[in-house]
């Protein structure tokens, strides 16, 4: 990856990315959804599920074994055949069974070995899906916490905006009064400060709206929405340059293309399933009981059972259903290669897509501070010569809406700023090792 050392360092970044920023309550808000988002308990379901599936290939390495305990009444078509060749009519009879029958794949062509290997792939890229979501539910968290406090300071900036027009809107109002002013300096005063407060009610609405974002991540009705952070009007704040470490650390750390990687895996292991079917199954068979037409023969020696020996079964000469299934197999890993190189390409273009717009943003928040600087420079003149009778009214009602927007800029490039710093975050992959499992 590029490196733009004003935004970024190579030091490789820590999981927990939302630490840096040292803000307790978002600490605290991420375990929280962390521990009780709903999208990740379907998750950790999911995964509890595929390790299910493993389990039970697994269970092909190890013999298998039923029982098997019952009567029939009627006849039977082998007893009947004996019957009738020693001279006797065909008779209708009670048999009785009770028999243990183990058997054992000898797993002399991979097919098990190769099924173990896939079920074990896919379990890992079920694991990388949760992963994936424990991504996204850390890092949209912090992104509407961000928000909440963001949109807090720009209504902080819209009420200081709006006491320094109404002010200003006063006086013109005391000087028409005195004789100074037209009607027309008081009318696009007062126009200004209803033009600053028609803003404060679209920025508490948006609040509202991201606070009810915040609580489903947290598995809250809205009702239960953390009111509590509406004393919040500063955006968290990052000190330091973001740490995105190298490429290799890139790709271990996104939890898609771990699971891109582990498809991959399973897709080039069903090929040795499928490959297996071409050859022979041998397994090994034994079995023990008795079988009987009177109950108390069952467990003698007259009516006791038993074999043990191979069995093979294969399907030949007519191959092509076998073949056939190795040709989708390899075919699906083709496309589970493509795939692959696509996700890491899309990680590479997020990763250097979000830090190009990240060192745009701390540009733009810098050039804005400037700005913003001067302009109230320049107000305080124009505020004090307009009092001394040296400037227009136009003049400082200019000054004002200058004021007004620059201060509202600032507020919006912080937001955009940290919501940058966010993304960054989020397209390096962290926040999904050591999390906590959440509650089911």
């Amino acid at each position: 990856m590029s490196l733009n050392t004003a935004a970024e360092t190579p030091a490789a970044p820590p999981d927990a990315w939302w630490r840096l920023y040292n803000d307790s309550r978002l600490d605290a808000l991420v375990q929280q959804a962390l521990q009780a988002n709903r999208t990740l308990a379907a998750a950790d379901a999911n995964f509890a599920a595929a390790r299910a599936v493993l389990s039970a290939v697994h269970a092909e390495r190890y013999p298998s074994t039923s029982a098997m305990a019952g009567g029939l009444y009627g006849r039977d078509a082998a007893t009947d055949e004996i019957l009738e060749l020693t001279g006797r009519p065909p008779q209708t009879f009670w048999l009785f069974e009770d028999i243990i029958q183990s058997a054992y794949e000898v797993d002399l062509f991979g097919r098990v070995h190769r099924a173990i290997e896939a079920a074990n792939a896919n379990a890992d890229a079920v694991a990388a899906v949760r992963d994936g979501v424990r991504v996204v539910v850390a890092a949209e968290t912090a992104r509407a916490y961000a928000a909440v406090c963001a949109l807090g300071e720009e209504l902080n900036v819209a009420h200081r905006s709006l006491e320094v027009v109404s002010r200003e809107a006063d006086i013109s109002v005391k000087r028409h009064e005195a004789g100074a002013n037209s009607d027309f300096d008081v009318a696009r005063a007062q126009a200004l400060v209803a033009q600053v407060r028609s803003t404060i009610p679209a920025l508490q609405g948006q609040r509202r709206a991201v606070l009810f974002e915040l609580a489903a991540l947290l598995g809250r009705t809205p009702a239960e929405a953390p009111n509590d952070l509406d004393t919040c009007i500063t955006p968290p704040r990052l000190v330091a340059l973001i740490p995105v470490g190298d490429g290799s650390q890139l790709i271990k750390r996104r939890p898609d293309v771990r699971q891109a990687d582990r498809r991959l895996a399973a897709a080039t292991a069903e090929i040795g399933v499928a490959t297996a079917d071409l050859y022979p199954t041998i397994r090994l068979v034994g079995l023990y009981g008795g079988a009987a037409v009177e109950l108390s023969q069952l467990n003698t020696n007259v009516g006791r059972t038993w074999g043990v020996g191979p069995s093979i079964s294969w399907s030949f000469p007519n191959m092509a259903a076998p073949r056939a299934r190795v040709r989708q197999a390899k075919a699906v890993q083709a496309a589970a290669l493509a795939s692959f190189d696509s996700v890491v390409l899309a990680a590479l273009k997020e990763i250097e897509q979000a830090l190009a717009l990240y060192g745009a943003a701390l540009d733009n928040r810098q050039a804005l501070g400037d700005a913003q600087e001067k302009i109230h420079e320049a107000y305080d003149m124009a505020h004090d010569q307009f009092l001394a009778g040296s400037v227009s009214n136009l003049d400082l009602l200019t000054t004002e809406q200058s004021l007004v927007a620059v201060d509202a800029a600032v507020a919006s490039s912080d937001a955009a700023l940290v919501q940058d710093q966010i993304a960054v975050f989020k397209a390096l992959g962290g926040g999904w090792r050591d999390a906590p499992k959440s509650a089911p």
